[in-house]
């Protein structure tokens, strides 16, 4: 049983597969002339291809396809090992400087005392400040519910609160027994 490779009857598409983009280099490529440019960076002009192979085994580098689009296709004389690595590193640190967005929840009850809003609202703030979204909610209890305009002016005074740092990505609503908002962090674009 074949494991690698297409199955029997699919075309052939190179670099499918292994979860890269394919670059030709050395003896797989496969046109006459290329566009070459030295191991410097210096264009080289176009040369036939068994022409810039012999001057890339010259100095014991590879020849690599780097736009094979073009007419002629551009060819660079490189250390074609390095250059993978060197692109893995950049994938690598890209990844590591990625920041991901959590969604923060801070609940309120309607008859919340001054210090636990503040301490709540500070916990909102270092959130925003960080960049995560955060999700207000309210939860009414019991009598509570008699009363939720009450919830509705506190969920409102949170979102006055937290103005200078935040977006409302969604308004304050009633769902059942709760009242939801979700505030996003200010872009330092706006």
């Amino acid at each position: 049983m074949r494991m690698n490779g297409p199955p029997r009857g699919a075309p052939y598409r190179p670099g499918q597969g292994s979860g890269g983009s394919f670059v030709r280099v050395n003896h797989r490529i496969r046109v006459p002339q290329v566009r070459c440019v030295g191991p410097d960076g210096d264009m080289l002009g176009i040369l036939p291809t068994r022409e810039a192979q012999r001057l890339a085994d010259e100095k014991k580098l590879d020849l690599v396809e780097i736009a094979p689009q073009a007419d002629p296709p551009v060819c660079r004389i490189m250390d074609f090992g390095k250059y993978k690595f060197q692109e893995t590193q950049k994938k690598k640190q890209a990844r590591k400087h990625q920041s991901k967005q959590h969604v923060k929840e801070v609940k309120f009850h309607a008859n919340v005392a001054e210090h636990d809003y503040q301490t709540k609202l500070n916990h909102m703030r270092d959130f925003l400040e960080k960049g995560h979204k955060v999700k207000v909610s309210l939860q009414f209890r019991g009598r509570e519910n008699a009363h939720r305009e009450l919830g509705m002016e506190l969920i409102k005074r949170v979102i006055e609160d937290c103005a200078d740092l935040s977006v409302v990505d969604m308004t304050p609503r009633i769902m059942g027994r709760q009242v939801l908002a979700m505030l996003g962090a200010k872009s330092a674009k706006t």
